[in-house]
C-alpha cells in the first residue's frame, strides 16, 4: 500500500477569496514504512500573504519571489501523489486549496488522482471530546515535535507520518516480549494460558476489605456530579 502524508502552507484561509498554496511537503509511506522519498516545493503565489498566515509559517513574499508557480510543478506533483492515498490532517482545508490550484489549470480535482484520509476526523473518532490538533496528538502519542517552532509543510508532514503510524499501529511504546514496537504477535509467539490442576482458585475479600471498598465508593459518589457508576 502506498500512502503520501501531505501538508501545505498558504497565503490565507480561504481559496474562494483567491488565497494560494505557497508550500507543499509530502512524505511517502510504502506498506506503512517511510520509503525515503519526499516531495517539497515552495511556490510563488502572485498575491500578498496575509499577516496572520505569515505569523504561522514565517514565509514571506520576498522569499517566494524567485520560486516556481504551481503551473510549473503540477506535473511533477501529480506524478508523486497519483495512485496513492493522501494522509492529511484536517484534509478539507488542504484539499480545498489543491482543488483550487488544479481548477485554475483545468486539471480536475485531487481526488481524481488519489484517495484521501483525514487524520483529524480519525482522531476525533478515536478521542472524542479531546484536543486533536497535531501538537496535541504529538503529546498524546509521545512524538517529539520540539523542533517545530513555526509551521512548515515538509516538517509537519514528517511529524504527521509519525503520529499517523502511532495512531493506527496499536501498541507503539511498550513491548513486553522484545518484539518491535507496534508489531502484532505471530502464531509462533502466542502462548496458551496454562491453568493449574483443579481449576482457578477464588479468593474472597475479607469483611475489612469489603468495608474499605464501600467507603471508597461512597467517597467517589459524593465527589462526582453523576454519582458513582460502580454502586449501580
Amino acid at each position: 500500500m502506498r500512502q503520501i502524508v501531505l501538508d501545505t502552507e498558504t497565503t490565507g484561509l480561504d481559496p474562494a477569496q483567491g488565497h494560494r498554496v505557497i508550500e507543499i511537503g509530502a512524505v511517502e509511506l510504502v506498506n506503512r514504512r517511510p520509503s525515503g522519498r519526499t516531495y517539497h516545493q515552495y511556490l510563488q503565489p502572485d498575491r500578498a500573504i496575509d499577516e496572520g498566515a505569515q505569523d504561522v509559517h514565517g514565509i514571506s513574499a520576498e522569499f517566494l519571489a524567485d520560486k516556481p508557480r504551481f503551473a510549473d510543478v503540477v506535473d511533477e506533483f501529480l506524478a508523486f501523489v497519483s495512485g496513492a492515498q493522501l494522509v492529511i490532517h484536517n484534509a478539507p482545508f488542504d484539499v480545498g486549496f489543491l482543488d483550487a490550484e488544479l481548477a485554475r489549470l483545468d486539471r480536475g480535482r485531487i481526488e481524481d488522482h488519489c484517495t484521501v484520509l483525514d487524520t483529524l476526523a480519525l482522531a476525533r473518532d478515536m478521542h472524542p471530546g479531546q484536543r486533536n490538533s497535531l501538537d496535541a496528538l504529538c503529546r498524546r502519542y509521545e512524538i517529539d515535535n520540539s523542533h517545530r517552532e513555526l509551521h512548515g509543510a515538509l516538517l509537519d508532514a514528517e511529524i504527521l507520518a509519525d503520529v499517523y503510524l502511532a495512531m493506527t499501529g496499536g501498541q507503539v511504546s511498550l513491548s513486553l516480549d522484545g518484539r518491535e514496537s507496534g508489531q502484532a504477535a505471530t502464531e509462533a509467539t502466542r502462548r496458551p494460558v496454562e491453568r493449574p490442576p483443579g481449576g482457578l482458585r477464588v479468593i474472597h475479600p475479607t469483611a475489612e476489605e469489603l468495608a474499605a471498598h464501600r467507603d471508597r465508593l461512597a467517597a467517589i459518589d459524593a465527589a462526582s456530579a453523576d454519582g458513582c457508576r460502580w454502586r449501580d
